[in-house]
């Protein structure tokens, strides 16, 4: 039986620079560089420069580089303070997207997302909140522990009694929740924590970078 020969549909790559044409004089070249869009010609690199088409390429890499450069700017001026928040931020998000794609209900009222979404899906940002069971505000050792973060509806999280568990407050019944999630055990543990945390600021950055990291990961995994 006469085999037919096997054809790469992908051409290999050699190593060496792919060879462009200039889009002015029309010669063939090899580029120095990855961005070289014009042969080593003064002429060709000013009558590029003057068409259209480089003065858009010029003009979006100008914005570009000033948006790094804002960029840069900005995360040199920040204080710890400022870590300290994107920190926060980044642990909440993940905390958020984590409960929320495993099906978790609010942690203080019970109810579930379907009827949280019915009832209060037209707040701005959505009808969930990333909650601290022990505020940071009298508990702030504990602002960036996972486990003292839960899944709130906006109203619980505002402190409205109006979904509230019947006969009691937005904390009681987020305690109530919080046992029945994870243990009275680990409730109370949680509750006599006291470990000091000062955090530096390279561990604040190291810490926003894991959370950020861990919800892409979600978000691809939501997207698959």
């Amino acid at each position: 039986m006469k085999r037919t020969p096997l054809q790469r549909k992908t051409p290999i790559r050699s190593g060496r620079t792919r060879r462009k044409r200039c889009p002015s004089c029309r010669v063939m070249f090899t580029p120095a560089r990855d961005c070289q869009a014009v042969c080593g010609e003064i002429e060709c690199a000013i009558a590029h420069g003057q068409s259209d088409k480089g003065q858009a390429t010029a003009r979006k890499a100008l914005a570009d580089f000033g948006r790094r450069e804002i960029e840069v700017r900005k995360e040199k001026l920040k204080t710890r303070t400022d870590h300290l928040k994107d920190a926060e931020k980044a642990v909440r998000d993940y905390r958020r997207m984590y409960e929320l794609s495993i099906g978790s209900g609010c942690i203080s009222c019970g109810e579930s997302q379907e009827s949280i979404i019915a009832a209060q899906g037209w707040k701005t940002g959505g009808a969930f909140d990333a909650g601290h069971f022990l505020g940071k505000g009298a508990r702030p050792e504990l602002r960036l522990v996972p486990n003292n973060i839960w899944l709130q509806c906006k109203s619980c999280n505002a402190g409205s009694s109006k979904f509230a568990r019947k006969g009691q407050t937005v904390s009681q019944g987020f305690r109530e929740g919080l046992i029945a999630r994870i243990g009275l055990e680990a409730v109370e543990a949680l509750e006599s924590d006291h470990t000091p945390r000062k955090e530096t600021i390279d561990q604040l950055k190291a810490i926003t970078a894991k959370y950020r990291a861990m919800t892409r990961e979600l978000k691809k995994g939501q997207v698959a």
